[in-house]
């Protein structure tokens, strides 16, 4: 079995990353209830420029394109994992893929444009490593990357 080490000070970096975009996350989704709020809402906003600001950012994020040097990075990451996706099994595997999403999307600033089309990882992965993709699903029992994406 080959094990990875990382070094101490990665440690925290990779774990305060994957915080800050479960953070995201949970900002970006809310906290619960039964009806989101609407995108466009300007009753919270007090002043038409940061509703400007506010639409501007959400349409920016919507479009989000993953460029090829991002989607080989995230290929890579996939690649190093799947060694100990077999050892660890889908289950485990599938919050390792979580947490390598989450910290890959918040390296780029690409935790909004993930959450609001999980698909993205699909699409960036299947032109860049498509090989690699397939493994990962087959290893994970799931039908796409989204799909194993929970809470994003």
């Amino acid at each position: 079995m080959i094990r990875r080490t990382v070094s101490r000070s990665a440690v925290p970096t990779r774990v305060g990353l994957a915080l800050a975009a479960t953070a995201l996350c949970v900002a970006a989704c809310g906290t619960g209830g039964s009806e989101p709020a609407p995108a466009d809402s300007t009753t919270t906003v007090p002043s038409a420029t940061a509703t400007t600001a506010t639409t501007s950012t959400t349409a920016a994020s919507a479009t989000a394109t993953v460029t090829s040097d991002q989607a080989e990075t995230l290929c890579r990451d996939l690649e190093a994992q799947l060694s100990d996706w077999r050892t660890q099994g889908p289950t485990l595997g599938r919050g390792g893929l979580n947490i390598l999403v989450q910290t890959w999307a918040a390296q780029y600033g690409l935790n909004a444009a993930v959450v609001q089309n999980r698909a993205i990882v699909d699409d960036a992965t299947e032109e860049t490593c498509g090989d690699v993709r397939s493994q990962a699903i087959d290893l994970l029992e799931i039908p796409d990357l989204a799909t194993g994406l929970v809470g994003l």
